[in-house]
């Protein structure tokens, strides 16, 4: 591997971890350059080895949330056992059949969520929601279900739609949607990089390098957004979901 190539991967995988600390979304910008930049490499290796600089900038940005945020541990608990075990299904099941069937659906929900967020202001301002702890709890359980899977299966916009779902779901605002979104984030990185580990699909000539960039560029992130708060976090959440929906709507229309 060339040396160019080796620092624009570890570029691009520093403002990735930036991206993905702040609001989740940081596979977009880590993924579709990494495949430019290694066109000779099978996609499930290069996606197997993008997982561990993503989740060593996930490690470093859920670190310091930790430090800095309060966040409600029995329900992270229960989402980490459960995001590693269904991000570990959707990886496996990745392996056995396509996932491009899900795009055109995703491109829509895309669309409602970009708009909503740009039209509701106070979006991702706390909103006390009523829940009893087995509401949240029950809530807690479909997202790491069906996020962790996602994760795993199909991957890029990840972080966003776990900071999406604990903002209308269980009512949190943005810093703190933020902090468990980084938590259930790692379990899925996690989750998946066992499984392509046993896979032998990474090459760590490339990942250590990028891990070290992406968890540079995680810490710098969180710091960030605990500093500058909700408004920014918002503000880079709705550029992420607009990226998202271009990419998705390219994926769809044009390939």
């Amino acid at each position: 591997m060339d040396t160019t190539t080796i620092l624009l991967l570890c570029t691009v995988a520093f403002a990735a971890g930036f991206v993905d600390a702040v609001s989740g979304g940081g596979g977009l910008v880590q993924t579709p350059m990494a495949l430019v930049l290694l066109p000779h490499l099978p996609v499930a290796t290069v996606i197997g080895t993008l997982k561990i600089p993503a989740c060593s900038g996930t490690a470093f940005a859920a670190w310091h949330y930790a430090q800095k945020v309060t966040m409600n541990r029995k329900l992270l608990t229960v989402s980490v056992i459960l995001a590693f075990t269904f991000a570990f299904t959707g990886s496996y099941i990745l392996t056995l059949v396509h996932n491009d069937y899900m795009k055109p659906v995703l491109l829509i929900v895309l669309t409602f969520v970009a708009i909503y967020t740009y039209t509701k202001k106070n979006f991702g301002q706390h909103t006390h929601k009523n829940h009893s702890f087995k509401m949240q709890m029950i809530y807690t359980v479909l997202i790491s279900i069906a996020l962790g899977f996602y994760d795993g299966f199909i991957g890029p916009g990840a972080g966003s739609f776990l900071v999406l779902a604990h903002i209308t779901l269980l009512g949190f605002d943005f810093l703190h949607s933020s902090a468990h979104a980084k938590i259930i984030n790692l379990a899925t990185n996690f989750g998946s990089v066992v499984f392509f580990v046993f896979k032998g699909s990474i090459i760590w000539s490339i990942a250590v390098p990028m891990a070290v960039c992406n968890a540079l560029g995680g810490a710098l992130g969180a710091r960030m957004a605990v500093k500058k708060g909700n408004q920014f976090i918002r503000i880079f959440f709705l550029v992420v979901i607009v990226a998202t929906l271009i990419r998705f709507g390219y994926d769809v229309l044009w390939k």
